[in-house]
């Protein structure tokens, strides 16, 4: 049987494989083992929920809190608000743990659910794990007085605006910041803030009915931001997904400033401030090779990890670093979230414009985006990837080509007999190139046999 837990919670159709059935019996799993363990001097655990605006989400985040009720656990529902959100109010209550009902950039009919460790943070494989095996276990059965209380929580937006504001190092008054919040969960909290942060606002897909989160709009559709920013001449403009725990940006001529821009940009600024530990950047091995060197110019260390916010977050938790991230726009500030959190990723950016001076376009100048080229070879068997002799010495042969100025990263897909074949380049016509000869040798030495 194959593990119900992905990269980032259980994520799936709604009412296909996200039921209000499974949303009820992982609620009363989740109160075993992240509730209950936990509990001393008799009191009953207490959770935070939240979620994005799907229309799902109504009936998913209902069966959470009646398998959490049931269970003993006191339930407190923030509403609709961003990941970060909860993970910052898990934190801020002191609460036994949380739940985030979301599938982040997937469309609408999706829809996933999320737990949150004390303290707010992601759980870790094992935790996960136990989860699902306790879906075997008899259920939790409290009466009377030992059963829990859902109830609203009431000021759960404000905190967490109070909180992102007093994280900025200087206002944003000056500066016309255009926001697309993907018709997410953002869209209430955003506007706000950075209002309140003293920029002008034009706003963007903030008009959820259920149906249209990320369509056409936010993070993974950045046409109509760019357009927008050119049509009202801001300086610059935020994009988030649909539950805004990732931000990327647009300059004031229209062009795209992504999550390793991003990360450079703040890398220098935290570096100089003496606020970057280590002097080191956290960042997955798909992050754009023009991101390392610009860095190492800088005198900035990385540390590379897997691919997924989740790994970037474990190599910062060993190290003991305050920054990291992923060329989508996870962008974690260790010092205030502890995950990525696209509106505080877009108020410390703005921030950098405003105490600088400088446009984002100047700043995110501060690395060369090398052209990358990425290939899905299909079909292959993806296990011997890194021990076929074969395709190791094509590997071998492509990077002496490169030198220092490319790069090549073959990485087999988690899900699929897929083989991601990834080649970085000073231009891109060699970048295709050698991206196309190590997929034709890849399909060539591990194409598995037609059935």
């Amino acid at each position: 049987m194959s593990r119900l837990f992905g990269t980032d919670g259980v994520r799936g159709l709604a009412n296909g494989l996200i039921t209000a059935e499974l949303a009820l019996q992982l609620a009363q799993a989740a109160a075993v083992v992240l509730g209950h363990q936990k509990v001393t001097g008799g009191r009953r655990p207490t959770a935070v929920i939240a979620r994005d605006p799907r229309i799902s989400g109504d009936f998913i985040a209902a069966a959470v809190e009646a398998g959490l009720a049931s269970s003993g656990v006191d339930v407190f529902d923030a509403g609709v608000l961003p990941t970060p959100a909860a993970a910052f109010l898990v934190a801020d209550l002191d609460a036994d743990f949380g739940v985030m009902i979301s599938a982040s950039h997937n469309p609408a009919p999706d829809n996933g659910i999320k737990f949150l460790a004390k303290g707010g943070r992601k759980l870790d494989d094992a935790v996960e794990d136990a989860i699902e095996a306790e879906l075997a276990q008899p259920r939790l059965r409290p009466v009377g007085r030992e059963v829990g209380r859902i109830q609203r929580f009431a000021d759960a937006e404000d905190r967490y605006i109070v909180h992102l504001l007093q994280s900025l190092p200087n206002r944003l008054d000056g500066l016309k910041i255009v926001l697309d919040c993907a018709n997410g969960a953002a869209s209430g909290c955003s506007p706000q803030v950075f209002s309140d942060a003293g920029a002008e606002i034009v706003v963007i897909g903030a008009d959820p009915d259920g149906n249209n989160i990320n369509e056409g709009c936010g993070s993974t559709h950045l046409e109509l931001l760019q357009s927008t920013v050119l049509e009202h001449g801001a300086h610059l403009g935020i994009a988030h997904d649909g539950d805004a725990d990732r931000c990327l940006a647009v300059d004031h001529e229209g062009t795209v400033v992504d999550g390793d821009q991003i990360m450079a940009i703040m890398a220098v600024a935290l570096n100089s401030a003496g606020r970057l530990k280590e002097n080191t950047l956290v960042a997955t091995v798909m992050s754009n090779l023009g991101l390392k060197l610009a860095l190492r110019d800088a005198g900035i260390s990385i540390r590379e990890t897997g691919v997924g916010d989740r790994y970037v977050l474990e190599g910062m938790r060993d190290g003991g670093y305050s920054l990291g991230g992923e060329q989508s726009g996870h962008v974690i500030f260790a010092e205030y979230a502890t995950t990525g959190d696209g509106v505080l990723t877009g108020l410390q950016l703005a921030a950098q414009v405003a105490r600088t001076g400088r446009t984002l376009k100047q700043l995110s100048g501060v690395m060369t985006k090398l052209p990358q080229v990425l290939i899905n070879v299909k079909g292959v068997d993806k296990s011997s990837v890194n021990t076929d002799e074969q395709v190791q010495q094509a590997v071998i042969d492509a990077q002496e080509l490169l030198g220092e100025q490319g790069r090549v990263l073959l990485r087999p897909s988690g899900t699929e007999p897929v083989v991601r074949v990834m080649v970085e380049a000073a231009d891109m016509e060699t970048a295709e190139l050698i991206a196309a000869r190590l997929a034709d040798t890849v399909h060539r030495q591990l194409a598995l046999e037609p059935a």
